[in-house]
């Protein structure tokens, strides 16, 4: 990727815990499990637990993603 991509790139620079952070201190556990019905946000959830499963599972951390990107750019 160049510059210009980067610079447009809306997860440039951020980390995953970085972005589960804010995700829950945005929507909480409760809602962030109803919005993405993965069990590391369901049952017990804690950043830990959750960072672990999210970079061994491409699919639920596309997910993440895709709702932090959507959740800030309203």
């Amino acid at each position: 990727m160049n510059d210009q991509q980067q610079a447009n790139n809306p997860l440039h620079g951020k980390t995953l815990e970085m972005i589960l952070h804010a995700l829950v201190d945005r929507y909480g556990w409760p809602e962030l499990g109803y919005r993405i019905r993965i069990n590391c946000f369901l049952d017990k959830p804690s950043i830990n637990s959750s960072l672990k499963f999210l970079r061994k599972t491409p699919w639920a951390r596309k997910k993440v993603e895709e709702l932090y990107i959507s959740g800030y750019s309203e």
